[in-house]
């Protein structure tokens, strides 16, 4: 390529502008010229120029000019307001959504999301309420308004039109924004109407650009965050605790760096929803995954072939297990069927995406080999790109949300754990942060009864470790509990956990790889017959297979040691 001939193209269609938005500042006659005589070798190298900031002046820095030209036009003509409507050729979507007649764009998913970029010296938008807004306020639609990732509005719809101010000055400047609805579709949608902009440039309102990985999630109340900002499990349901953005779902594709969609309803379930007794067809998602929204004014066919997944992510079978539990045994085999026939539906639809099955985050896991059978199911009869998973059960030390719902932290690590499974099935590389290496470890006990020693425990369903020394043998080491079978990663790990003894004692403490004996971490607990709580961190600095935590209870005899909510998490 001549890239003098290139670059005289370039810089006579710079020369051209008299003026254009750099990053938030004008851009001069003398910058042009100097930018001008650079590209012709006539001045020297100057970083001032280096509009893309890799540290070099070169063909992607005359690319990054054109497109600030062409795209964010500030020429110093007259600023004039302008009204542009939400639709695709001024806004990114994320999730469903729906155009009505009169061009508002409703968000009706949780989730659902615009976002665009504006250039002006001031901006606002006009949200528009459906029937929803004269409803009791607990069940109103919660929408927020963000600019430049800084929360402007956060509120719950209560008139059928209301404008917000994005910004405004006597300087232009580019903002990032983004509307979304934080409550779920049950509830009703949030509108768009119209973005109002004061500009002068030829394009004030740009979509923000697509991410490469694009991710759809199913499920129910667990998927729509519901009540992870309640204060308590005590707390009834309202829209005002519901925050989607708080969702394992949205942190995922947060992680990940990816564009979302998600369908979820709470109560709703496969072949039932949420019933104290019998069968709840009234909320099924397989009858409404097909369209935009449940609620009539919504009911539209969603394009699917438009907005393509690369993963579909079902959460469900916790609503169902309301009505299985009844008489499982004989109620199984038509859950499997109907879960395969759900597949069947969202293969039909996605049929490029992998597909992730996973529940158990508020129990029902008794049902989850029925998830397994119907995954066997379809692979076998259709394609392998599926998996599934057993997603850990809510632990009290983590708090609820509203009516026993996952709180913010366990939706933070259940995002954990399901972006580390999306990048297992799509072969991208995991940093594993967040992840907790001893949620899936082997807890047991070791006793040299060589030495005397005899022990006893017992694992609860919380993973508390229960263990009664009744003879001690002559060494701490005679009798080690330990939590194993771990393969670690490269990193920064913390290690916590809560314990108590039947006597005061010093316990050694060991984060080692089975059979060596350099350790990660090593340490000593002094114990009592109060419980406390331990935590710390170590690094790990080469990956390592069968690791384990370590601790020795030998030598005294007759006392019982437990240690609960053992957490080993990767934390960089």
């Amino acid at each position: 390529m001549n890239l003098k001939k290139y670059a005289a193209v370039i810089v006579s269609v710079i020369t051209a502008a008299s003026s254009c938005l750099i990053t938030g500042n004008a851009v001069s006659d003398t910058d042009i010229a100097g930018l001008k005589k650079v590209i012709a070798g006539e001045n020297s190298i100057d970083l001032s120029y280096d509009f893309d900031n890799n540290g070099d002046i070169d063909i992607f820095d005359l690319v990054k000019m054109k497109n600030y030209i062409i795209n964010d036009d500030n020429s110093g003509g007259e600023t004039v307001t302008s009204k542009y409507s939400a639709s695709e050729k001024y806004v990114k979507f994320m999730g469903r959504y729906f155009t009505d007649k009169n061009n508002t764009a409703w968000l009706v998913q949780s989730g659902s999301a615009a976002e665009f970029t504006i250039s002006g010296v001031s901006a606002e938008i006009t949200i528009a309420g459906d029937s929803m807004v004269d409803s009791e306020e607990k069940y109103r639609p919660r929408y927020a308004v963000y600019v430049d990732g800084e929360l402007v509005e956060d509120s719950l719809l209560s008139t059928y039109e209301k404008t917000i101010k994005l910004f405004d000055g006597d300087t232009p400047r580019k903002a990032d924004v983004k509307i979304i609805h934080l409550s779920e579709a049950n509830n009703g949608a949030v509108g768009i109407k119209n973005i109002s902009v004061s500009s002068s440039s030829a394009n004030p309102v740009v979509p923000a650009a697509e991410k490469n990985l694009k991710i759809e999630f199913i499920g129910d109340s667990i998927t729509c965050a519901y009540g992870v900002e309640a204060k308590s499990q005590n707390d009834p349901y309202s829209t005002s605790t519901e925050n989607f953005m708080k969702s394992y779902a949205y942190l995922t594709a947060e992680k990940l760096d990816a564009d979302y969609s998600a369908v979820s309803y709470s109560g709703h379930g496969v072949i039932s929803g949420y019933t104290s007794s019998e069968r709840n067809t009234e909320s099924l998602v397989p009858d409404c995954y097909e369209f935009v929204g449940k609620l009539p004014d919504y009911m539209q066919k969603w394009d699917f072939e438009k907005h393509k997944n690369d993963v579909v992510v079902i959460n469900l079978g916790t609503n169902d297990y309301s009505y299985l539990k009844n008489d499982l045994e004989n109620l199984s085999d038509d859950f499997v069927n109907g879960y395969t026939d759900f597949l069947e539906m969202v293969r039909s639809k996605n049929p490029d995406a992998y597909i992730i099955c996973t529940m158990g985050t508020m129990g029902g896991e008794d049902i989850y080999p029925l998830i397994e059978k119907a995954v066997e199911n379809f692979r076998s009869e259709n394609d392998d790109r599926i998996m599934c998973y057993l997603s850990a059960v809510q632990k009290t030390a983590n708090g609820y949300g509203a009516d026993w719902h996952p709180s913010e932290i366990t939706q933070q690590q259940s995002a954990y754990v399901l972006a580390d499974k999306i990048c297992e099935a799509l072969g991208m590389e995991s940093d594993k942060v967040g992840l907790d290496f001893a949620e899936n470890g082997k807890y047991d006990v070791a006793i040299n009864s060589d030495s005397g020693a005899n022990a006893a425990f017992y694992v609860g369903y919380d993973k508390s470790f229960w263990v009664n020394m009744v003879m001690g043998g002559e060494k701490t080491s005679d009798i080690q509990a330990y939590v194993g079978e771990m393969n670690l990663t490269s990193g920064k790990y913390r290690l916590e956990f809560d314990y108590t003894t039947g006597l005061t004692k010093e316990i050694p403490l060991y984060v080692k790889q089975h059979g060596s004996e350099s350790c990660y971490l090593s340490d000593t607990v002094n114990s009592d017959t109060s419980t406390a709580h331990y935590s710390k961190e170590f690094t790990v600095d080469s990956s390592a297979e069968n690791c384990e935590i370590v601790f020795e209870l030998g030598k005294d005899n007759y006392y019982n040691a437990t240690f609960s909510n053992i957490t080993l998490i990767k934390i960089s």
